[in-house]
C-alpha cells in the first residue's frame, strides 16, 4: 500500500498549485465543454487547509474521470448555510453538498436531496450508514465518524498532584469532585469548562434512556430532565468551572483560544476529530476519556458514533449518476484519502481507515484507538436518531438558556420550561 504522505505530495506535484477560487454556475451543473462534458458544482465549508486539500483532490478526480469536471465552492461554517439556503430556495443548489446531520432533514424532508443508494457502502458499518438515512431514503454518505469525548490534559493533573481518572468506572459525582479539586490547586486553572452542546446534553439524556429529539421529530425530554441537567452544571460554576463571564467568553472561542487549547481547563467535552488541533494549541499530550456515568458503567455512557460530516447530492441535479460517481470516489478511494486524511473525521470506509492510519499522527492514532475501544459500548446502545427537522436552531437555544442559568438570571426550572417552549415552536 502506498505511503500516505509520499502519495499526497506526489499527487500535489502532479496537479500543480491549485488556485483557491469559488466557482459559480447554473443549478445542477451544465453540459459545458466542446464535447458535452458534464460539469458539477461541489460546495463545502472548512479551514484553508481543507480548501487546499479538497481542490487538489478534485483536480485528481477530474484528470482520472474523462467527461466529468468538478468545480469547487466553499466558505466558513456560518456563511455556508445561509448561502446554501438561498441557493436551494432559488433552485440553484450545488450538485454535491457537504452536509451536516443537523441540516440533513431540513433538506431531505423538503425533497431537496438525491437518494444515494447507488453509492458503494459495503465497507461502512450499519450505524454509520444510517446516520444519513431517513424513512424516505439514503441522503447523506458519511465521510468520517467521530464521538464526543472528554478531552483531558494529563499535565494539569500532574501539576495538581492527582491521578488521571479511570474512565471505565467514574461517575458524574466523581467528575464534579475532580473538577473542584483541580480548580482549588492551581491559579487560573479549572477542572472543566462549559459543556459542548448539544452533544453533552444528548449524552446525558441517552444515559437516561431517551434522546434530545426523537425519530418522530419531537423533543425527547421533559422539563425535569432539563432542569436537573442545568442544575448539575450550575453547581460547578465557580467550583470546578470558571465564572459565568469566563464561560461565556470560552463559548465563542475556537479550539486555539479555548480554555482547553490555552491549557487552562483540565477536562472538556470535544469531538474526537478536534484532538489534533487542541493538542497543537495546548502543547500538551492530550488524552481522550469516556464520559462519566451515573453508576460508573461504560456500557451506559450514552456515547455514539456521529458523522463528522456527510456528502449529499442535489435532487434537481441534471447529472445524478455523475454525482454519485464523485461521492463514491471521494469516500471509497485511496486517491481521495491521500488528500482528505482525517480532516473530515476518521474515515467511515473501513479499508480507507486502515490506509490512512499507516501514516497517522499521534493525535489521529489516539482518536482511532479511542473510537475502536468504545465500539462494543456504542453497539450496546441505541443509535442516535437522525436530527429532527428544525434541529439546527436548537443548539443556539440550548446555549442561550444555559447561559441564563450560569449568570443566574433564570433558575434551572425557569430556563428549562422556557427552553422547551421555544424548542417546540422550532420543531413545528
Amino acid at each position: 500500500m502506498k505511503n500516505f504522505r509520499y502519495t499526497k505530495l506526489a499527487a500535489a506535484a502532479l496537479v500543480g498549485a491549485v488556485a483557491l477560487t469559488a466557482c459559480g454556475g447554473d443549478a445542477g451543473g451544465d453540459e459545458g465543454g466542446e464535447d458535452g462534458e458534464v460539469t458539477l458544482r461541489f460546495s463545502w465549508w472548512g479551514s484553508d487547509s481543507r480548501h487546499q486539500a479538497t481542490e487538489e483532490a478534485i483536480e485528481v478526480f477530474n484528470e482520472s474521470h474523462e467527461g466529468i469536471t468538478v468545480e469547487g465552492e466553499y466558505g466558513d461554517w456560518g456563511g455556508y448555510w445561509d448561502q446554501l439556503a438561498t441557493q436551494a430556495a432559488g433552485g440553484e443548489a450545488p450538485d454535491i453538498i457537504q452536509m451536516d446531520d443537523k441540516y440533513l432533514r431540513e433538506y431531505a424532508d423538503r425533497g431537496s436531496l438525491l437518494d444515494l443508494s447507488d453509492v458503494e457502502t459495503s465497507e461502512f458499518d450499519q450505524g454509520t450508514l444510517d446516520n444519513g438515512r431517513t424513512e424516505d431514503g439514503l441522503f447523506g454518505i458519511t465521510t468520517g465518524i467521530n464521538s464526543l469525548a472528554m478531552v483531558t490534559n494529563p499535565d494539569l493533573f500532574e501539576e495538581a498532584g492527582m491521578e488521571m481518572p479511570d474512565d471505565t468506572t467514574w461517575t458524574w459525582e466523581d467528575f464534579a469532585e475532580i473538577s473542584a479539586e483541580i480548580s482549588e490547586s492551581g491559579d487560573g486553572v479549572y477542572g472543566t469548562n462549559n459543556p459542548n452542546e448539544p452533544g453533552s446534553f444528548q449524552i446525558w439524556l441517552r444515559q437516561q434512556g431517551t434522546n434530545f429529539t426523537t425519530a418522530e421529530g419531537e423533543l425527547g425530554f421533559d422539563q425535569a430532565q432539563a432542569a436537573e441537567y442545568f442544575q448539575y452544571w450550575l453547581d460547578m460554576v465557580g467550583d470546578g468551572m470558571a465564572s459565568a463571564s469566563e464561560l461565556a467568553e470560552n463559548q465563542s472561542a475556537g479550539p486555539d483560544q479555548s480554555m482547553m487549547g490555552t491549557g487552562t481547563s483540565a477536562m472538556a467535552s470535544w469531538w474526537t476529530n478536534q484532538l489534533g488541533g487542541l493538542t497543537e494549541a495546548s502543547g500538551a499530550e492530550l488524552e481522550l476519556l469516556r464520559f462519566p456515568t451515573e453508576g460508573g458503567n461504560p456500557e451506559e455512557s450514552g456515547m455514539w458514533y456521529k458523522s463528522s460530516m456527510m456528502l449529499s447530492g442535489y435532487a434537481e441535479t441534471d447529472h445524478p449518476e455523475e454525482v454519485q460517481t464523485f461521492i463514491d470516489w471521494f469516500v471509497n478511494s485511496e486517491e481521495a484519502a491521500d488528500f482528505n486524511g482525517f480532516d473530515r473525521g476518521l474515515p467511515a470506509n473501513a479499508s480507507i481507515r486502515e490506509y490512512v492510519l499507516e501514516d497517522a499522527s499521534a493525535p489521529d492514532q489516539k482518536t482511532a484507538d479511542f473510537i475502536t475501544d468504545i465500539e462494543s459500548e456504542v453497539e450496546a446502545q441505541e443509535v442516535e436518531p437522525v436530527p429532527a427537522l428544525g434541529f439546527s436552531a436548537l443548539q443556539e437555544i440550548l446555549y442561550r438558556y444555559e447561559s441564563e442559568v450560569f449568570f443566574e438570571t433564570m433558575t434551572p426550572e425557569e430556563a428549562a420550561d422556557a427552553m422547551i417552549g421555544e424548542m417546540e415552536q422550532e420543531l413545528q
